[in-house]
């Protein structure tokens, strides 16, 4: 599974390099393996998370399940709880949206703090709809979470396809960069972000998207913190 981290200054950068980037159980595990270790981390850090090529994620590896069919809702849960741990995650997060972010690439791209997206070729899409796999409630409380709500309905029941300027305007993401400035910027943004204060930090984000990590399966254990 080709999903490395590597370091500039105190950003660790997440690759995730496998062709279309499709979510399944191993992807997550080495994901929730790189957050595990960047968890037990002490002093400034803020994280990006970005793919290769055309892909930064194109969703569920629905060929897989084809073939094991039972893989299926045991992987969404999975994903799920992933998007809520990095939701309440102590230390700030950036997706870099180098290419097409499709159904549950789209969601995990809703876990983070800040996307740049790119502007000239790829689309941010909720595509459910269009292959008639229905969105459950847990699913859709992490678009209306994180977007405006006549985005999350929009882009949920027309599955309409987003590109870096409309996903912009919609509230999608909160910036667009060439290709060669995506990942750069990304990095820029979460550089910035290293030096607050990573429990307060932790404590706030439980605070502002708690709820949603508990209903959609990541127990947060939120704890009033010491003054």
């Amino acid at each position: 599974m080709d999903i490395s981290v590597t370091k500039h200054d105190a950003v660790a950068v997440i690759t995730w390099n496998e062709g279309e980037n499709r979510i399944n159980f191993d992807s997550l595990a080495r994901i929730n393996e790189i957050f595990d270790e960047l968890e037990k981390e002490e002093g400034p850090l803020a994280i990006v998370l970005t793919g290769t090529g055309k892909f930064f994620c194109n969703g569920l590896d629905l060929a897989r399940f084809g073939n094991n069919p039972t893989e299926l809702s045991a992987t969404v849960q999975e994903l799920q709880r992933t998007i809520g741990r990095i939701l309440v995650f102590p230390a700030y997060t950036v997706a870099a949206l180098n290419g097409h972010t499709y159904a549950g690439g789209a969601l995990i791209s809703c876990a983070f703090d800040q996307r740049v997206m790119r502007e000239d070729r790829g689309f941010w899409c909720m595509n459910e709809t269009a292959i008639g796999m229905p969105l459950g409630d847990q699913l859709y409380s992490i678009l209306l979470n994180r977007l405006p709500r006549t985005t999350a309905v929009d882009a949920g029941v027309a599955a309409r396809k987003y590109s870096g300027p409309e996903a912009l305007a919609a509230g999608i993401v909160e910036s667009v960069k060439s290709e060669d400035e995506v990942l750069s910027h990304a990095i820029a943004i979460a550089q910035a972000h290293t030096t607050l204060d990573r429990k307060a930090m932790g404590w706030q984000k439980n605070t502002v998207h708690g709820p949603t990590a508990e209903f959609i399966g990541f127990a947060t254990n939120k704890k009033t913190p010491a003054l």
